[in-house]
């Protein structure tokens, strides 16, 4: 069997040998023998979960994304053709600052959840009701289900938020398009809203596009979404799908289902945009395009990208290989924000490629495993495959779901290589193939390459004279080793050690190609951009959990909730996700008590505009404290007074139990409207 494996099979790729001669080099189909007979049976990863009966369910933001790879690989050394040889691929152009001080905008509850009245309060009926528009029973939300409708505009004042009817179209149009003018907020629903500009992307792309920021999701435990969409020639009305769009995030949210970076998401009406052939968005994070003229909301964010129906299969088992294809195809590294609408598919039926036997692409079960942080970097007749030590649990599951013979593993776009593997589905005849380019950043020299996969193919034949061998395979690699040496790589991974691998004739003096399996420092390359309402503490590499399935707080008219916990330093779990269960109690004991001293000081605070707030809270035998803050600035005294009468029993009874340990934890906290 293993002689028809992956490592043989791999062989009917077609090898690129001189990037500057690309029509010298003709595409033929791989042959691979009963291919499924090889597949691998790794469940995809999933995204981290916990929960507990008092505090809340949680999940894990920063999410593991899944990845893929691809086929085609090269014989000999590896080369690739470069798409943009003499000009490489322009890249964004100066980052903006990622933060800017407007505050989130909470969403409704969570269908089932409780809610705890202040002592004292008035019941529902004799409860301060702002006067909001009616919901459209067809659309939930306020977005009219008739589609030459808009939903009422809003504007917000010192937590007053007051509804107003829909412009007249001209004046709209107008209003959106002069740079000058501020972006309109539209309600979409309970807490949730929009901002809408037309922006030309002069700056950059040369684009004009319709410009929708969500504000409020983060409230639900959903990152902001930003959609950028070209505008038609001609076109003056907004694109209602884009509103309708964000609504179905918060629906899902509500549900518990999140997106996160390189999630997918199906668009659920008949017709995105004006065609079928578009089937939802593909989310990222910026790496290194430009944002100067966006509409940012505080990070993190996330911005979609329009997937053409036929890509689908693509988004949901492989997004990075869609994103740089993207890139390539509009010559903007390593992707545009933008999305172009009506566009040809840029992959089309799946044909003959590695990742048939990788990945599920009929019920999309599983896909390569991806470890958060994984990059690859081919160099000169070097190749390094850089593991972070935080990752350590990720890199095992994939071990341990492997098969005997092969080990693979999805990697990430890597923001310190200067160009990148891409994979190019052309058709020849009858059937489609895959070949290998590469994009890289405008006038910087090519030096070191990122790739998406590697797979490991422990199978080669000590009769074909070979140590080992190396090849390009679509945008990823292949490396061909003998069992023996499968067995001592797996296990240096489970012993957290780093591995070397000589390609090339045995007994040879030096080898061709050596790759490089290495343990490197820990990722925190999440939560990036991310500021403390306290006094605005960077957040970059402080990992974080998300609250779905918290306890609402309710004052009079508005109520208090808690959806999120950093965990800014943790003496007996490190990296701060290892047993979220302890984080759990603790939290959940602060939550409590924050909200139950701050639920009849909500429409104060509303008023104020302090409607996110920060509480961290340090627990060590020798300091025990806590501090509390909104928009970069202390609470005043009024709410301190408040929290002391609540916290601080907690706080102590916390260090008691404690056993020395030294926790620090900032807890995040939104007021919304009833």
């Amino acid at each position: 069997e293993s002689e028809q494996g992956i490592g043989d099979w791999s062989a009917g790729y077609n090898s690129y040998t001189d990037c500057s001669d690309v029509n010298s080099v003709q595409g033929r189909q791989p042959n691979p023998n009963n291919p499924m007979e090889y597949c691998s049976t790794i469940p995809p990863l999933q995204q981290l979960a916990g929960g507990l009966p008092p505090p809340p369910t949680v999940m894990v933001p920063v999410g593991v994304l899944k990845r893929e790879g691809s086929k085609h690989r090269a014989e000999g050394q590896k080369s690739v053709m470069f798409s943009d040889a003499l000009t490489g691929i322009r890249p964004g152009c100066d980052l903006t600052e990622l933060d800017t001080c407007w505050d989130p905008k909470p969403p409704y509850r969570k269908q089932g959840t409780k809610r705890i009245f202040a002592t004292g309060s008035a019941d529902t009926a004799t409860r301060r009701q702002h006067h909001h528009p009616p919901l459209d029973n067809t659309t939930n939300s306020y977005i009219p289900h008739d589609s030459n409708l808009l939903p009422p505009t809003v504007t917000i004042h010192k937590g007053h938020i007051t509804y107003h009817p829909p412009m007249d179209e001209g004046v709209l149009y107008k209003t959106l398009k002069n740079e000058c003018e501020p972006s309109v907020m539209f309600a979409i629903n309970r807490n949730l809203y929009a901002y809408v500009k037309i922006t030309n992307l002069n700056c950059c792309v040369n684009k004009i596009c319709w410009n929708v920021t969500s504000r409020g999701l983060a409230c639900i435990g959903q990152d902001e979404v930003i959609l950028l969409v070209e505008v038609l020639p001609d076109e003056t009305r907004i694109p209602k799908d884009l509103l309708i769009y964000i609504n179905q995030l918060y629906l899902e949210a509500v549900k518990g289902n999140t997106m996160t970076e390189l999630g997918f998401s199906v668009y659920q009406g008949t017709n995105l945009l004006g065609s079928r052939e578009h089937a939802g968005f593909l989310f990222i994070r910026q790496t290194l395009q430009c944002l100067q003229k966006i509409i940012l909301p505080p990070a993190p964010f996330l911005i979609g990208l329009l997937v053409h129906r036929w890509e689908t299969p693509w988004a949901k088992v492989f997004p990075l290989r869609l994103l740089l294809r993207l890139g390539a195809e509009y010559r903007y590294y390593p992707c545009p924000l933008v999305s172009v609408r009506f566009r040809n598919a840029l992959y089309f039926e799946i044909g003959h490629t590695v990742m048939k036997v990788l990945a599920d692409f009929r019920n999309f079960g599983y896909t390569l495993p991806g470890v958060r942080g994984l990059t690859i970097h081919l160099k000169n007749r070097t190749t390094d495959v850089m593991f972070p030590k935080n990752r350590y649990d990720q890199v095992i599951k994939g071990l341990h779901n492997s098969n005997d013979h092969v080990l693979a593993y999805a990697s990430n776009f890597s923001i310190t290589a200067d160009s990148h593997l891409v994979c190019i589905q052309t058709n020849t005849g009858d059937e489609s193939s895959y070949q290998t380019q590469a994009i890289n950043i405008h006038n910087k020299p090519r030096t070191v390459t990122g790739a998406s996969f590697i797979v490991i193919n422990g199978a080669l034949k000590s009769s074909m004279g070979l140590s080992a061998k190396s090849s390009i395979v679509e945008d990823g690699l292949m490396v061909e080793i003998m069992p023996e040496k499968m067995e001592a790589l797996k296990a240096a991974l489970k012993n957290m050690q780093d591995f070397s691998i000589g390609c090339g004739r045995q007994g040879a003096p030096e080898p061709d190609e050596t790759v490089n399996i290495k343990w490197v420092e820990n990722d925190t390359l999440f939560n990036l951009g991310v500021k403390s309402p306290i006094d605005g503490q960077l957040m970059d590499g402080i990992p974080s959990i998300r609250v779905h399935n918290g306890i609402d707080y309710k004052g009079a008219s508005r109520f208090i909730r808690w959806t999120e916990v950093f965990i800014i330093k943790s003496d007996d779990h490190s990296n701060g996700v290892n047993d979220p269960v302890d984080i759990n109690k603790l939290s959940g004991s602060i939550a409590k008590a924050t909200c139950a001293a701050l639920v009849k000081l909500l429409d104060l605070l509303a008023t104020a505009g302090l409607t996110k707030l920060g509480v961290r809270t340090t627990i060590h035998p020798d300091n025990v404290g806590y501090e509390a803050g909104s928009e970069g600035t202390k609470l005043p005294p009024i709410y301190m007074k408040s929290l002391d009468n609540e916290l601080i029993q907690v706080l102590h009874k916390a260090v008691q139990s404690s056993q020395d340990a030294h926790t620090v934890l900032e807890l995040i906290f939104y007021v919304l409207e009833d």
